[in-house]
């Protein structure tokens, strides 16, 4: 459960993050005259890892809906 929430964190922090390097490294390429792009790597890696996080989150969510759904079947039952 603490993965999923912090799962969770991450896909609200992630794009932050991104967003954050992308000014850093437009900054670096104004100051310097030099264009390199190094931010499309870190975007490559928090990509990946927000994907993981985005399934981890729906996996517990698909959980957590199914778990609801069966214990309102068997109240629904009288068991």
């Amino acid at each position: 459960m603490l993965r999923t929430i912090r799962a969770a964190h991450f896909l609200i922090k992630g794009p932050f993050v991104l967003l954050l390097l992308l000014f850093i490294n437009w900054m670096i390429n104004m100051i310097t005259g030099v264009h390199v792009w190094w931010v499309q790597w870190a975007a490559l890696g928090i990509g990946i890892a927000w994907l993981v996080s985005l399934f981890r989150v729906l996996k517990g969510v698909a959980l957590a809906g199914g778990i609801a759904a069966l214990l309102a079947m068997l109240r629904r039952k009288g068991y």
